[in-house]
């Protein structure tokens, strides 16, 4: 979510917010006209179970599917986090032990005994590496070698950050679209608290507290289900921003033992014609 999409969210929340407000201080003002009596009558008929589970059973079936929406996004809310996190804490591991292989390994060779049977991203930069190195035959320009196995690390790459971030768009989903998901609920137990007003011809508070409740338990449970979906996906996206960082590590380590390996070989080709130009000099 980029900032002016999260401001632009965070305008729309204060409006709807500020609109249910007003209607919930219209509410409360009109039920403060009632009565002595009215006040002593809706006493006695107020539900006596008020709490979250009584207010979903007196709840209307919009609100209830509201609610049960809510519950099941923060569900997988933290199932994504669970599953992710494993995902995500295995993979870390695995880069930082094949890096510090790559980083003590002075050949391609020593790198490929090491880390050759390895299967994760490290093991497969390697591979391509090794393979690109191979098809390209002796004689070819050593800057266009490493260009070729640059761009193979490099989608390499791509392609393992688009696997890891797998599963957390949902995330971003759930974070931006729960509390507006709840404020509908909130709207539509207000709507049913009007016309509670409006059939018993009356500003009871035992006709206007049941709606007012549900519509603030509905915006609570978008609130429970945005929440965390936010503080979750900010942790996984600096969680994967660093296993980038290590894959992009791990590339250029290969990069310089390619490298090394290729002057090596050049330094091993050229002593012969090195040594004849020396003794023609010589002559």
């Amino acid at each position: 979510m980029n900032m002016p999409a999260l401001n632009f969210q965070c305008r729309r929340s204060r409006s709807l917010m500020g609109v249910l407000t007003t209607a919930v201080l219209l509410v409360l003002t009109l039920g403060g006209l009632a009565s002595a009596q009215e006040v002593a009558v809706g006493a006695a008929e107020l539900p006596r179970d008020l709490t979250p589970w009584g207010m979903y059973l007196a709840a209307d079936w919009v609100v209830k599917s509201v609610m049960i929406g809510l519950l099941f996004a923060s569900l997988v809310t933290w199932t994504v986090w669970l599953a992710k996190s494993i995902e995500l804490l295995s993979a870390k591991r695995n880069a930082r032990n094949a890096l510090k292989a790559l980083s003590s390994a002075r050949s391609l060779d020593d790198a490929v005994r090491a880390l050759g049977d390895t299967k994760g991203p490290v093991g497969q930069l390697l591979r391509a590496a090794v393979l690109e190195l191979q098809l390209s035959a002796e004689g070819m320009e050593r800057d266009g070698i490493l260009s070729r196995i640059a761009s193979r690390l490099g989608r390499i790459e791509i392609a393992r950050s688009r696997s890891i971030t797998r599963g957390t768009g949902v995330l971003a989903t759930i974070g931006s679209t729960a509390p507006f998901v709840g404020l509908f609920g909130t709207v539509w137990g207000i709507m049913n608290s009007f016309i509670g007003i409006s059939k018993a011809q009356t500003t009871n508070l035992a006709v206007v507290a049941p709606g007012i409740a549900e519509a603030l338990l509905a915006t609570a449970f978008g609130l429970v289900a945005a929440i965390p979906a936010v503080v979750i996906y900010n942790v996984f996206s600096r969680q994967i921003a660093g296993y980038r960082g290590l894959l992009g590590d791990a590339s250029a380590e290969i990069e310089r033992l390619v490298s090394r390996d290729l002057d090596r070989r050049a330094a091993a080709a050229s002593p012969a014609p090195a040594r004849r130009s020396q003794l023609a000099a010589a002559e």
